[in-house]
């Protein structure tokens, strides 16, 4: 059984307990409800007085959106009236120029709020109204038929409040859906070398200094968000994916990124990793910070961090970008590396500056032991260590991140305690 019919029995029930009198409450009631729609205009007048005065207009109530209210306020006053006269097996649809008016507002930025708090402001004045004309009927004290009147008032209040939030937003979501969707455009274009009208874009790409950003997570949009809130700066952010983001900061000032990297390391959690270019200028710098993240990505694919910084990672992420390039370049120093001690040796002597007396001590051996060591690599190497040392590193690292296996080792070994 509907609501309406339940508050419609009950109805009946309360007037048929008045006795001989029932008949001429029910009566009365359609009476009431005739004199509220002989004021039904007089009625939208107060309501459209009330809540179109509520608030300070922002850029979007426009005439036509004033338009669409008060059509909205005299849908809605007619729906409370037609649900008050009589139920009915199905309760009234909500009427279309409301739920217009809710697509209206969600894309000219009047918030759902907003629009829910004039909803609640026009069912007062409503029932300020029903409740003259119940005291002018000499209904004021009869409880069955004002609680009818009230139950359903509120009912269609209650109705309306959630289908005009459902509708609100599902048009902002489609409108970020669809605005994203253009920028994804713009931004593959910008990309690509091409110069298209950016405005639709609200991010200034010339004369600024722009940090690119990857970040992946389920809280990736709100990290970068906060991080460009925090430095007051411009953002730029797009969804690649389920939960990842590309995003560019901007703005007229170099980015000091000691100062992006503190407010990350508050901000991120285990749910969300950063790459990040390095702090650019213009539109030339806008795509290199962004190709120097998507370099940064492809090692922070090998080895996960929460953060993780080009310049940190340059040659490495460089050399990531061609596979062949990698096999090329592990083939050509990895054999003449030794056994894994020796590149255990290795390792400890980048660390340590180049200096053997510091490796040997992390190391736990003594100096000349290390010197060996290092020696004979250099003799497999036919030239000086110094001479080919970032190659080095990163041959080392790619090691550690597991790109060297299948990588065809001379089998030439240096003894473990003797190098």
């Amino acid at each position: 059984m509907s609501s309406g019919v339940q508050d419609a029995v009950s109805l009946r029930a309360g007037v048929a307990r008045e006795g001989r009198d029932g008949e001429a409450l029910e009566q009365a009631r359609i009476g009431l409800i005739r004199c509220l729609r002989a004021r039904e205009r007089e009625i939208e007048d107060a309501i459209f007085a009330r809540v179109s005065g509520m608030f300070t207009p922002v850029p979007g109530e426009d005439a036509d959106y004033a338009k669409g209210l008060r059509a909205t306020v005299a849908a809605a006053v007619n729906l409370s009236l037609t649900e008050m006269e009589g139920p009915a097996e199905l309760p009234a649809p909500i009427p279309s120029v409301a739920i217009a008016q809710a697509h209206r507002a969600a894309r000219r930025n009047v918030s759902v709020d907003t629009m829910l708090l004039r909803y609640i402001a026009g069912h007062r004045v409503l029932g300020a109204f029903v409740m003259d004309e119940a005291h002018r009927s000499r209904l004021a004290s009869n409880g069955p038929v004002l609680r009818h009147l009230r139950t359903t008032q509120e009912a269609v209040l209650e109705r309306l409040v959630t289908t005009i939030a459902q509708e609100h937003k599902q048009e902002r979501e489609r409108i970020e859906r669809s605005r994203e969707e253009c920028h994804a455009e713009l931004v593959q274009r910008l990309l690509a070398g091409e110069r298209p009208d950016t405005s639709g874009l609200e991010y200034e790409l010339d004369d600024a200094w722009h940090l690119g950003i990857i970040a992946s997570g389920p809280r990736a949009k709100q990290v970068v968000r906060g991080l460009a809130d925090d430095l007051r700066r411009q953002l730029l952010c797009l969804s690649t994916g389920e939960s990842s983001v590309w995003a560019w900061i901007g703005g007229r000032q170099e980015l000091e990124m000691a100062r992006v990297e503190r407010i990350l390391s508050t901000a991120m959690t285990g749910e969300v990793s950063l790459v990040l270019g390095e702090p650019r200028r213009g539109l030339s710098g806008w795509r290199l910070t962004h190709q120097e993240a998507e370099a940064a990505l492809l090692v922070a694919q090998h080895s996960p961090a929460p953060l993780m910084r080009f310049a940190e990672h340059a040659l490495l992420a460089l050399v990531l970008q061609n596979q062949s390039l990698v096999s090329s370049l592990l083939g050509v120093y990895l054999p003449s590396l030794g056994s894994p001690v020796a590149r255990e040796t290795l390792r400890a002597y980048f660390s340590a500056g180049c200096n053997a007396a510091t490796a040997a001590a992390k190391l736990e051996i003594d100096r000349h032991t290390v010197e060996r060591r290092l020696r004979a690599i250099e003799t497999r190497l036919g030239r000086q260590l110094r001479s080919c040392h970032a190659e080095l590193e990163v041959v080392l690292r790619l090691e550690e991140l597991g790109l060297a296996a299948g990588s065809e080792e001379s089998g030439y070994a240096i003894d473990p305690q003797h190098g």
